[in-house]
């Protein structure tokens, strides 16, 4: 069971979802890191899936492929963010993974015998799964974020193996609840009944939080914060205030000047090391969030936005991050507009994209807005806009060259048109057999894979090396039957998997066009603040280029 002396740290969540935890403990992570404590982070979603890869990003946010090829929640990249690291699969549970473990262990006759239940065997697996993580990375201290709200049903399992943990090894555990403190607009005064609720709910599991972070729209004031502590049994100075900010990446340095690190190491009884060193962090936040700095206005043309009377970015939040990070790096403010490829199908003129500096087309699946798309392509290489293709964003660049340039007007991916005959994009010959047998979870291309760079490219100036690994999440490839006369057409493949067989980069020369390059591959995953992505840099500068022209 649980490790002597490793240190646990469990986050929840009050009243609401969506309040913040997966910042709250990609924080933490960040400050106790910096300290000089090695420190492993773990997502556990409640949910049945036995990953994210099944789900639509209109309704639970962008699918965040590890190196592993594992697909996770969006929160997984934000803790990658934070840490500036790559994460294992061991870092990420979902019920359907631990049920799936425990079905599969009572049919090989592992448990001798014997009754299979929730409790214990179901708990005890999720205990195993997050000491299996710790020792994996060989961590000093885990922090774990349970997903979903205290009170959910989906969620119980979870917080009963953290109170095991902590009943076994209590001065090696501490819980943080993450709950959100209202201000009505009719009453214009701030509720501390709902968190209150929330602790009582957790106290019914047996679990005691020894911090409460209380989000909110405006800073929690002492008053509060007094109130919160009586009638949570909560210390005073371990109640913490996380307002609204402008960026997320302030929070590290809001929960510095409350001096949380040190708060959590006296908590847990380690040894105080070092002062975070926060400098290169700080500069990046002065940087992200500087509103004088000059904008470059950039056009995300995808589909996963509407959902309902709403916009949800999260489908695209890596793409977004990756973009903030480059535009930070050179100083100036990302202004990113959503334009809904739907519409250019419903009439609106794609001329609209005239005044941007630079246009991203994402990725995504399906046939919906799949010809918006094509147009926005075409009028970023017409008129010589700056444009940069991820994954789908690609492929489509690829069907548009070959029907426009290379003459194939009926070129297109397989994965609309089955009967297409100008397959241009075509499913990869080892997944026909998955979707025959209709095994779609965790079978596509997924994961690091090798990227050579071709010698005078704007791939290989980005990179400014010859060898790359990049992240994929994608069936479909471009066919090799169309390489040899798109290439005589004039498209360029700069990057290819080692046995040139796979095109991983596809541009065109800088003597037609300032910056044309679509990736197969999805390189915001690997962009981090610290260390933006290079190809994203190259297409901000770009941008900028253009904006000076104009």
């Amino acid at each position: 069971m649980a490790r002597p002396g490793h240190k646990y740290i469990f986050v929840l969540g009050g009243v609401l979802s969506g309040v913040g935890k997966g910042i709250a403990a990609s924080s933490m992570g960040l400050l106790l890191q910096q300290k000089g404590y090695p420190v492993n982070l773990v997502k556990i979603d409640p949910y049945l899936n036995v990953d994210a890869g099944t789900m639509n990003p209109t309704e639970h946010g962008e699918v965040f492929v590890l190196k592993s090829g594992l697909e996770t929640d969006q929160d997984m990249g934000n803790y990658e963010r934070f840490l500036n690291r790559d994460l294992t699969a061991e870092d990420y549970m979902t019920s359907g993974m631990v049920y799936q473990s425990v079905i599969e262990r009572e049919r090989a006759l592992k448990y001798g015998g014997k009754c299979v239940e929730a409790i214990p065997h179901v708990r005890d697996e999720i205990v195993r799964r997050i000491e299996t993580a710790a020792d994996y990375n060989g961590s000093r201290i885990s922090i774990v974020e349970i997903g979903g709200t205290v009170g959910d049903f989906q969620n119980a399992l979870f917080i009963d193996a953290a109170r095991v943990i902590n009943m076994e090894n209590p001065e090696d555990v501490l819980f943080v609840l993450v709950s959100y403190l209202p201000v009505p607009g009719n009453l214009g005064e701030m509720k501390t009944r709902p968190t209150q609720h929330a602790v009582r709910e957790l106290n019914s599991y047996g679990v005691q939080p020894d911090f409460l972070m209380a989000r909110s729209a405006h800073p929690l004031d002492d008053k509060r914060k007094e109130k919160l502590a009586i009638a949570c049994s909560v210390r005073k100075e371990h109640v913490i205030s996380a307002p609204d900010v402008r960026s997320i990446y302030e929070v590290p340095l809001n929960f510095e000047k409350d001096d949380l690190a040190n708060m959590l190491i006296d908590v847990l009884k380690l040894p105080d090391k070092k002062n975070a060193s926060l400098a290169a962090w700080r500069r990046f936040v002065a940087a992200a969030t500087n509103e004088r700095a000059p904008a470059v206005e950039i056009a995300i043309v995808g589909k996963y936005f509407d959902t309902g009377d709403f916009i949800l970015s999260d489908a695209y939040l890596s793409v977004i991050e990756a973009i903030k990070f480059s535009a930070a790096a050179l100083k100036r403010r990302a202004k990113i507009t959503w334009v809904n490829a739907k519409d250019f199908e419903k009439g609106k003129s794609v001329a609209v994209l005239r005044k941007f500096h630079g246009i991203i087309v994402p990725g995504g699946f399906g046939e919906t807005g799949i010809e918006g798309k094509i147009k926005a392509i075409r009028f970023a290489r017409e008129n010589k806009i700056p444009y940069f293709g991820l994954c789908y964003g690609m492929q489509l660049m690829v069907v548009e060259y070959a029907r426009h340039v290379l003459g194939a007007k009926g070129a297109h991916t397989t994965e609309i048109d089955k009967s297409t005959k100008e397959p241009v994009v075509d499913i990869m010959l080892e997944q026909k057999k998955h979707l025959t047998e209709n095994k779609y979870g965790g079978t596509m291309r997924l994961g690091v894979y090798p990227c050579y760079l071709k010698k005078g490219t704007i791939a290989r100036g980005a990179y400014k090396k010859e060898l790359v690994e990049e992240r994929h999440r994608h069936r479909y490839e471009i066919n090799p039957a169309y390489i040899k006369p798109l290439e005589k057409a004039g498209l360029i493949f700069s990057g290819t998997s080692p046995d040139k067989v796979l095109m991983e980069i596809a541009e065109l020369s800088k003597k037609v066009h300032p910056f044309m390059l679509g990736t197969q591959f999805h390189p915001e995953l690997q962009a981090r603040p610290l260390s933006p992505h290079p190809l994203f840099t190259e297409f901000i500068r770009a941008a900028l280029a253009r904006k000076q022209k104009r």
